[in-house]
């Protein structure tokens, strides 16, 4: 029997066996024999997992003072029986821990453990790719601040679909129980970790990052977004020869200081495609990365256009895997920040914010909903405050927090539609916003060679030419509307949307009021 390993404020209870920190060779072992791991065509695993998103209705905070959170709750009380009866479990299985760092910046990362059952071990796997590893850093002595427990094979009998997903901020733990899909193992962290990042002065947001070489000098850029907006594909479409830095979380502290999180990327494999995102698809098809639920035939062949199990297909692999990254620590100060919106009607490729739009903007986080977030989202338009579902406070303090932050770091708000103007795919009329129009958009910029006229209806600026997109009607979605005869539904439109974001926003009344009021256009 293993002795008692303490980690801040949670003890980890006794097992069969751990294994500490494993090889990613011993760790590919592992997975091999998992009866739902299959090798692919590019020698890595993909493994099919029972639960293929994240699971926000079986997730709670563990406090007991919920007016401080504007997610659901559960008392202390009721998480001191949770920790008992996962820890019962754990006694009789092997598990797996997995130490390294969330971040490399030398003052601000954070020690963070996994302890998963062995049984599980492509989440290991997946983990290890993402921390930081440091020499020396982990093992049974070692104290991290933050700690995932992870039992895969543990009903919560009780709550929604058995599932639970238990937040303990105070002790730096959570605990998953009941689900096998890796983004609780890696969501699991980061939402702790956007507490401590709150609590230093800074905000944590859901984006990715990257250099672009221009003419007037380097441009780092910031990609906020929900998962399936196009964050990751932004991120690593190559304009100018950009470098992605990070690819979905970072820390932005005053003066434009970011903290990078992550030493690799989780990213969606539906409709990869080598022609479009190559340097994706080329990290994605590395023997070291590892896949999950991505459909693929008894010869392992992997397609990953066909959606016949989930929509929702991943991968991991490491940044050093692109074969061309810059580490964040390079970054001394961010010039643009990129709200994306995958909209499908007056939404325009490109518009520029004022500093009180561009925190209403952050904080409606409007986009088609995805696979990733489940099925209670996946098909719905959504609005999810600073399009980070995994900030664990009261969400209005997002806002807050980002207005002051625009107010120290002087960078420029841009808001992106990554989807449709005009209509749905369905709509004869309506217009795809393509990743050449996107890079285009983004490119542009980044150089600052794109010009503005003011739009009447919403108050913030949108573009009148972008060099490389020779369509207006992309740039200025009511030229379609008034070209095929619907200015009343673009309209109806205008006042919809004008009126649900004052309702939305009207939700969280801590928000500052210029917040508030930058939505009346």
């Amino acid at each position: 029997m293993t002795n008692v390993v303490k980690a801040q404020g949670v003890s980890l209870p006794p097992a069969r066996s751990i294994r500490w920190n494993p090889r990613p060779d011993e760790l590919r072992e592992l997975t091999a024999r998992m009866p739902n791991a299959r090798l692919t065509e590019f020698d890595n695993y993909n493994v099919q997992t029972r639960v293929v998103s994240r699971s926000k209705t079986s997730t709670y905070i563990i406090t007991d003072s919920p007016q401080d959170h504007t997610d659901q709750t559960l008392t202390t009380e009721v998480g001191a029986r949770i920790a008992e009866l996962q820890e019962e479990h754990i006694r009789d299985r092997d598990m797996v821990a997995i130490d390294g760092y969330i971040g490399n910046d030398p003052e601000r990362r954070v020690r963070a453990r996994l302890f998963i059952e062995a049984a599980n071990a492509n989440i290991a796997g997946m983990q290890r790719w993402l921390y930081f590893d440091d020499e020396g850093a982990g093992g049974e002595d070692w104290d991290p601040e933050l700690t995932v427990i992870y039992t895969p094979s543990l009903e919560a009998v009780g709550y929604p679909e058995n599932r639970l997903i238990a937040v303990d901020l105070a002790n730096g733990v959570t605990r998953v129980l009941n689900s096998d899909y890796f983004g609780e193992s890696k969501k699991g962290g980061l939402r702790m970790w956007n507490k401590l990042t709150y609590d230093q002065g800074g905000l944590s947001l859901h984006a990715g990052c990257k250099v672009i070489p221009t003419p007037r000098g380097e441009q780092s850029m910031l990609i906020v977004g929900l998962s399936g907006t196009g964050k990751t594909t932004t991120t690593f479409t190559r304009q100018n020869d950009s470098k992605p830095v990070q690819d979905d979380f970072v820390a932005l502290y005053p003066g434009g200081h970011i903290v990078a999180t992550e030493n690799g990327c989780f990213a969606k494999t539906f409709a990869l495609d080598v022609k479009d995102e190559p340097t994706i698809h080329g990290a994605v098809c590395n023997p070291e990365a590892y896949l999950e639920n991505v459909s693929m035939n008894a010869a392992g062949t992997v397609d990953f256009f066909d959606t016949a199990y989930t929509q929702n297909g991943r991968a991991v692999f490491r940044m050093d895997a692109l074969g061309w990254s810059r580490d964040a620590r390079d970054v001394t100060r961010v010039n643009q920040l990129l709200i994306l919106n995958r909209n499908e009607n007056i939404i325009p490729a490109v518009a520029r914010l004022n500093r009180e739009q561009a925190a209403a903007y952050f904080m409606l986080g409007e986009t088609q909903g995805t696979s990733a977030g489940g099925k209670e989202e996946a098909g719905r338009f959504l609005r999810v405050p600073g399009t980070n579902p995994f900030f664990p406070l009261r969400h209005e303090q997002q806002g807050n927090r980002f207005l002051e932050l625009l107010d120290s770091c002087g960078f420029e708000v841009f808001l992106l539609n990554t989807g449709r103007v005009g209509g749905p795919e369905a709509n004869q009329h309506s217009k795809k916003v393509s990743i050449p129009y996107s890079s285009a958009v983004v490119k542009a910029i980044a150089e600052g060679t794109i010009t503005w006229e003011r739009d009447p209806d919403f108050g913030y600026e949108v573009a009148s030419t972008v060099p490389g997109i020779e369509d207006v009607e992309i740039l200025q979605p009511k030229r379609l509307y008034e070209r095929t005869g619907r200015v009343d539904e673009y309209s109806t439109i205008v006042e919809r949307l004008r009126a649900e974001r004052r309702d939305f926003l009207a939700k969280y009344p801590g928000l500052r009021s210029e917040i508030v009021n930058a939505v009346a256009g």
